[in-house]
């Protein structure tokens, strides 16, 4: 087994972490994002990759240097959030899991612009790390059907996955990677999602909506309150008018055909079904949803 460095921070990357520490590898050293004020308190948290390395005995730091002077004789990349410097990668060999088939989606969120594209699969690649944006030589790689999965369930899967392809690459030990195929095909890149972009513009097409919805973090208005939208399904346009936003039932207007909401979280409240919290604001078959302007505050 390998001793290894391991770079991670966010919920999809504690599966890999695990599954490499099951798997017998020695991790030398977890580095992560610094704690973080999480939520509306003040108190500060450690990343979830931090909080189960702690669990788990192994030495963390926030200090990228630290890397360096580990001993380590590879390091594992999975969702760190920043940049590794050249000087590193020559201290350090590195590979890095990256959640969608490269070229496609090099860059912050490849599941999420997968989704707003449309795209019906989607994967994940373990390459060796180079100074460029997920450039790397590829060594494994596995794809999956997406269907109409949301971003959440869908980035847990390739997480899940994800650990598995690691632990296999790594089953000779990291003196034995190989160097890897180049990328072939054409690159697309993944920006990371702006607020703004989240807000849905009742007078696009429904299908382009519906994606929106996937993301688990869409908004829109109604009579100047955020509800967020965090499920829909596709149906035939009311028929009642041809107003984008208008409501009828639970279903909505839009600039082809209907979207209907079935979970909705309305501003400081908990996720609701449609139906409830339509009866709740007693909202009448024609008001619009999405008529303020500008972003929500606390999407700011």
């Amino acid at each position: 087994m390998s001793r290894l460095v391991y770079l991670g921070t966010p919920e999809p990357a504690v599966a890999p972490l695990e599954a490499l520490v099951e798997a017998g590898h020695d991790i030398a050293l977890v580095v992560s994002r610094p704690e973080a004020r999480r939520g509306r308190g003040t108190q500060r948290t450690p990343s979830p990759v931090a909080a189960v390395a702690d669990r788990l005995g192994l030495t963390v730091t926030d200090d990228l240097e630290d890397v360096a002077a580990s001993g380590a004789e590879l390091g594992v990349v999975v969702a760190y959030g920043r940049i590794i410097p050249a000087r590193l990668l020559d201290a350090v060999p590195m590979v890095n899991l990256h959640f969608s088939l490269l070229p496609r989606w090099r860059g912050a969120a490849p599941v999420e612009r997968a989704i707003l594209a449309g795209d019906g699969d989607t994967g994940v690649c373990v390459m060796r790390l180079e100074a460029g944006l997920d450039t790397g030589p590829v060594l494994a790689c596995r794809r999956v059907d997406m269907d109409d999965e949301h971003a959440g369930a869908l980035t847990e899967r390739l997480a899940r996955l994800g650990a598995e392809l690691l632990v296999g690459v790594l089953q000779d030990g990291a003196g034995q990677l190989g160097s890897g195929e180049p990328q072939r095909g054409e690159p697309t890149y993944a920006a990371k999602i702006e607020p703004e972009e989240l807000r849905l513009r009742w007078d696009r097409p429904a299908p382009e909506l519906h994606r929106l919805v996937r993301l688990d973090r869409a908004w829109t208005t109604f009579e100047g309150r955020r509800l967020r939208v965090l499920d829909s399904r596709l149906v035939p346009a009311p028929g009642m008018s041809d107003v984008p936003g208008a409501l009828h039932g639970t279903t909505v207007v839009t600039g082809d055909g209907g979207l209907e909401l079935v979970t909705v979280q309305p501003e400081g409240r908990r996720p609701m079904g449609a139906d409830e919290w339509r009866r709740g604001v007693r909202a009448a078959d024609g008001e619009r949803l999405g008529t303020d302007t500008g972003a929500p505050e606390a999407d700011r």
